[in-house]
C-alpha cells in the first residue's frame, strides 16, 4: 500500500487507529476457518463518515477492503485473501437506543451479541439470535453471515430480527434500508439483501433490531439415549407432537465424550447421543408442553430424561454444549468444521452417512448442533500436516456436501460460504441463480474491492 494511501487513511481515522505493523497485521489475518493471509494495513474507524471516506479512497485507488467483526466466522469470510485494508469495526460498538415501548434496538456493528442480550434483558426484552460465540462475536458479523444459534428452531435467525440497516457502499455512498416499524413495503427489500452477503455488497454501520418480550418461564431437559438412530429420528417426533421447544440441540457420542468432564453428572454408560431441549413462554403453556414432552419420552425405552433442577445445572449444560467446538482439538490437532442443514426428517440419514464416512476413511467425524431446524455441525478431525489425512478430509467434505444436497438440504445453515465453500456453490445453485448474484455484486461493487474472493469461486468472478 503506497505512502499516499497510508497517510490519507491515517488522517481519516487518526494515527492511533491505523497500523501497518506486521505483528498487528497477523492479528487480523485469519478467522475460525484457519486460513492465514496478511492484509497490508488495518484501520479502526469510529463513525459511518469515516467508513464512507475510506471507501471513497478505496474506489479512487482501487485497493481491496475487508470488513471485520470479531473474526469468529468459520468459512474464511473475513480473511483478506487479496491483501489490501482490513476495516476492523470494533470501535463502532455503541448501543444507540433501546426503544422499550416499540421493542426495537438501534446498534452499531461492533456491539458484542451477548452484551446486547444482557442490556435488553434489563428492560424485560429479549434478542433471540444466540450463536455459540455470543460472548465475543458482534452483531455486525452476525448480520454479515446471517448467524443462527440454538434458539433458531423457535425464533428464527439474524435475518428475522434485523428490520433496518445503514450501509456504506463501495462508492462511499451511504444507503439506508428498512424501517423501524413492524411493516414496511416501500420498494425492494434491500435489508434482506445485505444480511448474509458477507461484506461483499457493502459495509453495515448501523442496525435496527426487532426485540421480543422476555419469556416468563423456561424449563430445560437433558435426554440421553442408547440409540443414535432413534435419537435423531426423535427430533421430528418432538416437533410433530404439539411441542414447540425454543432449543433442541443434539450431540453424538464423540461430541459427548469431549465435553463429559464439564458435567458434574456424566451421561450414563452406553450413551450414544443426547438432546438438550428447552421450552419457554408463559408458565402454564410451558408446564403443558413439559407434560407432553415427558409423556412422549416415556414411550422411548432407549431414552433417559433428566429435568434440570436449578439455574446452575442449566448453565452447566449450556457451558458443555458451547464448549464442543474448541474441545474437539483434544482429538486431533486440526479439523474441517462444516455446517449443513437438511429437512428434520433427513437428520437420521445425514448422521448415518457421516458414521459410514468415518468408518470408510478412518477419520473421526463427529456431529452436533441445532437439530430442531436441521442444522447439523460436522467436524472432520485430522492432522493437516499428514498429506493422506488431508486428502481424506477434503474427500469427506466433498461427500458431505453432496449428500446434504441430495437429502434436500443446503451447504450452509449459518456459517456462510466465504472461502471454504465457494467451490461447491454450483452444487446447490443453478447457473441462472449464480449469474443474478454475480450481477448484483458487479452493480454494488463494480471494481470488486469489497471483500473480494468470497462466495463465488475465484475463476468465476
Amino acid at each position: 500500500m503506497n505512502p499516499i494511501i497510508i497517510k490519507k487513511i491515517s488522517d481519516i481515522v487518526g494515527p492511533g487507529f491505523f497500523t501497518t505493523r506486521r505483528e498487528d497485521l497477523h492479528c487480523y489475518s485469519f478467522d475460525g476457518a484457519g486460513k492465514i493471509v496478511l492484509p497490508e494495513a488495518v484501520a479502526f474507524p469510529a463513525t459511518t463518515a469515516e467508513v464512507a471516506a475510506i471507501m471513497r479512497l478505496a474506489t479512487e485507488y482501487g485497493f481491496p477492503v475487508v470488513p471485520r467483526g470479531a473474526g469468529t466466522g468459520m468459512t474464511g469470510g473475513s480473511v483478506p485473501v487479496h491483501g489490501g485494508l482490513v476495516l476492523a469495526l470494533s470501535r463502532m460498538n455503541r448501543i444507540i437506543e433501546i426503544d422499550v415501548q416499540n421493542q426495537i434496538a438501534i446498534v452499531e456493528p461492533g456491539v458484542i451479541t451477548g452484551d446486547l442480550q444482557k442490556e435488553v434483558r434489563r428492560h424485560g426484552l429479549f434478542y433471540p439470535p444466540d450463536p455459540a460465540s455470543l460472548k465475543f462475536c458482534t452483531i455486525g458479523g452476525n448480520a454479515a453471515e446471517c448467524a443462527g444459534g440454538p434458539s433458531a428452531v423457535k425464533y428464527g435467525v439474524t435475518k428475522d430480527f434485523v428490520i433496518g440497516l445503514e450501509v456504506v457502499l463501495a462508492s462511499g455512498e451511504i444507503l439506508t434500508a428498512g424501517t423501524r416499524t413492524e411493516k414496511g413495503v416501500t420498494g425492494y427489500d434491500l435489508t434482506r439483501l445485505f444480511i448474509g452477503s458477507e461484506g461483499t455488497l457493502g459495509i453495515i454501520t448501523r442496525l435496527t433490531l426487532r426485540l421480543l418480550p422476555l419469556p416468563e418461564h423456561r424449563e430445560t431437559f437433558l435426554v440421553t439415549s442408547t440409540s443414535l438412530a432413534k435419537t435423531t429420528a426423535l427430533v421430528a417426533k418432538v416437533l410433530n407432537s404439539n411441542i414447540r421447544p425454543c432449543t433442541l440441540e443434539y450431540m453424538d457420542r464423540t461430541a459427548i465424550r469431549v465435553v463429559a468432564d464439564r458435567l458434574s453428572t456424566p451421561p450414563p454408560p452406553g450413551t450414544e447421543a443426547l438432546l438438550l431441549i428447552e421450552l419457554d413462554g408463559d408458565r402454564q403453556s410451558v408446564e403443558h408442553q413439559s407434560g407432553l414432552l415427558q409423556t412422549l419420552l416415556a414411550d422411548q425405552p432407549e431414552c433417559v430424561c433428566r429435568h434440570a433442577a436449578s439455574q446452575e445445572e442449566v448453565d452447566e449444560l449450556w457451558q458443555a454444549r458451547r464448549s464442543i467446538s474448541p474441545a474437539t482439538f483434544n482429538l486431533s490437532p486440526h479439523k474441517i468444521s462444516e455446517d449443513v442443514a437438511v429437512p428434520r426428517t433427513a437428520i437420521p440419514d445425514l448422521v448415518a452417512f457421516t458414521e459410514r464416512l468415518s468408518a470408510e476413511l478412518g477419520l473421526t467425524i463427529l456431529t452436533f448442533g441445532h437439530a430442531g431446524d436441521g442444522n447439523i455441525h460436522v467436524n472432520i478431525m485430522l492432522d493437516k500436516d499428514d498429506p493422506e489425512q488431508l486428502r481424506k478430509g477434503e474427500s469427506a467434505k466433498d461427500q458431505l456436501f453432496r449428500q446434504a444436497i441430495a437429502l434436500g438440504g443446503t451447504l450452509s445453515g449459518e456459517h456462510g460460504i466465504g472461502l471454504s465453500k465457494a467451490a461447491f456453490l454450483p452444487l446447490e445453485l443453478n447457473e441462472a441463480t449464480i449469474r443474478v448474484m454475480k450481477g448484483l455484486k458487479r452493480y454494488f461493487d463494480p471494481q470488486n474491492i469489497l471483500n473480494p474472493g468470497k462466495i463465488f469461486p475465484e475463476s468465476g468472478e
